[in-house]
């Protein structure tokens, strides 16, 4: 038997890795588990090429939970290790022995999916257990090794009586972490961390029943067996080629991913690539509306099958982080236990190739199926119209598949767009005007009378809109957004130039003083002669400053925050209306007061400004009206 000190660089690493190396105990189950994978896909390798003259077989890794004893085990039958090995790999610790393997048979390891995590990783053990043995026996022939160390730099290493190939590691649970020894707790961690791990993992039995002969009796009893309980799926979707899958075969994965998700993705994005990093996953897209506050974290990152975390931040481009799936890559830089990624130029060339990915999906499913893509457009919209804000490479490619839809569901691209309000949708410096609503049934009057000119008026819904538009004027100086109910409307709509006031200059200063005396400082007066079955009033805002105030609003002062903007509004009265002349005509300051003051509120009401006690009264007043 050899005793001695582990070689640490540190007086005792076992603190160190709890407090420190560690936040999250629960992973040392996936550190071990780990291990066992990347100790048994080594060997495959070997075989393979013929450095290893064993029989593979049909390994798995086998976790027992010993409750009474205080035990538990982690079986694997990979490569196992020499007494050697064991003093190179477990006692000097600061040496890492999946660097040493690659290092070795780096030209030919190159696909083998091998962890290399075996190191520290495997001191993880320790955050739980009082005491660690391991008995292990190499492929090789030479004799099995029992290594034990209490959680000191003391350490035991002796001969063992193990036959089989491979490596057992016995964890003696200390007394803080006793909820380890439950089984609901090991099954929800090894799904939760090994669900898709490449090599089977069993844990405990469960019962199988036969199928029922064809010859059998009536009085037959099926015969039920006990078969082993393998846990996880070493094959999942993201680690085949697209072509090997049908569209059910993503849905179904999409349902293993998320089992209490019942409705199904509006369609995923394959991703699959092998330079200059390695990188597999699959996204999907779920129907997500005009919700900015939606669920994120449902992307989970896996290091070759490993579940690292769903905190995928830096990996993936911030709007993409609002879809699910899954994004698996080896070139990952994590920290030593794997909780936390490292700020390292790769990250941001993974997430450059994401956005690019996804991008050239959407350009091909538009190009592939213009028809359904627009019918999926509103529950996909706000990932991509805040992928335009957030990502300039996106935002170079969204012109191809970005749209634009009007009041009366036809779709436009924005250059579609463009050509279309060249017929007549020019305002006085020239420069095409988008009209647009942001609210179809708030401003149906509005709408309506842009339509019965000829105009085509866009609906676009979003809450980060304003922002878009602003920076896509920015980029198209011949373009302008307008919307419907807006000032600026004005510069556009052609009036009728046989359209005079019925009303003198001297009248029309007399009946803005009268108006100005009983409507909110909030509230600029203007007066426009128009057809006379034209609104009496008509309540517009200025473009800018709506939009400014809109911008202050989005992410409530986070995101995209402002401060606090004041309300502005313009009373447009029609001159040539009854109402006009009405107010103008009544002596009874009273009345005219009255008239003043329904004829806003029904102007108000049909911008939904009325609100409150204000509604109340003009309610009231109205029944009085009709009394």
């Amino acid at each position: 038997m050899t005793t001695g000190k582990i070689n640490v660089s540190v007086e005792n690493i076992f603190p160190l890795i709890k407090k420190f190396l560690y936040s999250d105990h629960e992973i040392f189950l996936r550190e071990l588990v780990s291990n066992g994978t990347d100790a048994t896909l080594k060997l495959k390798h070997l075989i393979s090429i013929g450095e290893a003259k064993v029989e593979y077989g049909n390994p798995v890794i086998e976790i027992k939970v010993d409750k009474e004893g205080k035990k538990i085990h982690i079986i694997d039958q990979g490569l196992g290790m020499t007494a050697d090995e064991v003093e190179k790999y477990i006692n000097q610790v600061a040496f890492s022995g999946a660097e040493e393997f690659l290092d070795k048979y780096k030209d030919s390891a190159k696909d083998s999916g091998i962890i290399g995590h075996f190191g520290l990783g495997f001191y993880s053990a320790f955050m739980v257990a009082e005491k660690v043995e391991i008995i292990t026996k190499s492929y090789k022939d030479e004799p099995a090794a029992h290594w034990t160390c209490d959680g000191s730099p003391e350490f035991t290493l002796e001969p063992a009586d193990k036959t089989s190939r491979g490596t057992e590691i016995i964890l003696h649970i200390a007394e803080d972490s006793l909820e380890f020894l439950e089984d609901s707790k090991i099954s929800g961690l090894l799904s939760k961390y090994n669900k898709f791990m490449p090599i089977p993992i069993k844990f405990g039995t469960r019962t199988e029943t036969l199928p029922k002969p064809e010859d059998a009796p009536e009085d037959f009893v099926n015969e039920t067996i006990e078969v082993d309980n393998i846990i996880n799926n070493p094959n999942p979707a993201w680690t085949k080629q697209p072509s090997e899958l049908s569209d059910e075969d993503y849905k179904n994965f999409y349902r293993e991913l998320y089992p209490m998700q019942f409705e199904e993705p509006l369609f995923n994005i394959h991703l699959n690539v092998d330079y200059p990093f390695n990188l597999t996953g699959i996204l999907y897209f779920p129907k997500l509306g005009n919700d900015m506050q939606i669920q994120k974290d449902k992307i989970q990152l896996y290091q070759n099958q490993v579940y690292v975390t769903d905190n995928v931040e830096g990996i993936v481009p911030e709007f993409l982080t609002m879809l699910k799936g899954v994004i698996d890559s080896p070139d990952i830089p994590l920290n030593v236990s794997r909780s936390g990624l490292q700020a390292d130029g790769a990250v941001k060339k993974i997430s450059n190739y994401i956005t690019r990915k996804v991008a050239d999906k959407l350009k091909s499913l538009f190009n592939e199926n213009r028809a359904d893509f627009e019918a999926k457009w509103n529950d996909i919209k706000i990932v991509l119209e805040y992928g335009m804000l957030s990502e300039d490479k996106f935002y170079e490619k969204a012109g191809a598949f970005v749209l634009y839809p009007t009041v009366d569901d036809t779709y436009f691209t924005l250059e579609e767009l463009k050509e279309k309000l060249k017929e007549n949708q020019t305002d006085k410096d020239g420069k095409l005007v988008v009209l647009y609503a942001g609210n179809k049934d708030a401003q149906h009057s509005y709408i309506e009378a842009a339509k019965e000119k000829g105009y085509e008026v866009l609906l676009l819904d979003s809450p980060i809109i304003s922002h878009l538009i602003q920076k896509i004027e920015g980029d198209n100086s011949g373009l302008t957004f307008v919307r419907v109910d807006s000032d600026h409307i004005d510069n556009l709509i052609k009036k009728d130039e046989n359209t005079i006031s019925k009303l003198s200059d001297e009248e029309k200063a007399t009946l803005k003083t009268s108006l100005e005396a009983y409507i909110p400082k909030a509230y600029s007066v203007q007066l426009e002669a128009m057809d006379s079955q034209a609104a009496p009033f008509i309540i517009t805002q200025p473009e800018f400053m709506r939009r400014m105030k809109e911008m202050s609003q989005t992410g409530g002062g986070g995101m995209f925050g402002m401060g606090n903007m004041p309300e502005m509004y313009n009373l447009v009265v029609n001159t040539n209306s009854d109402l006009a002349s009405s107010i103008l005509n009544t002596e009874d300051k009273t009345h005219q007061e009255h008239l003043v003051k329904q004829a806003l509120d029904l102007a108000k009401l049909s911008q939904n400004l009325l609100k409150g006690e204000a509604l109340t009264a003009f309610v009231k007043r109205s029944f009085e009206m009709i009394k």
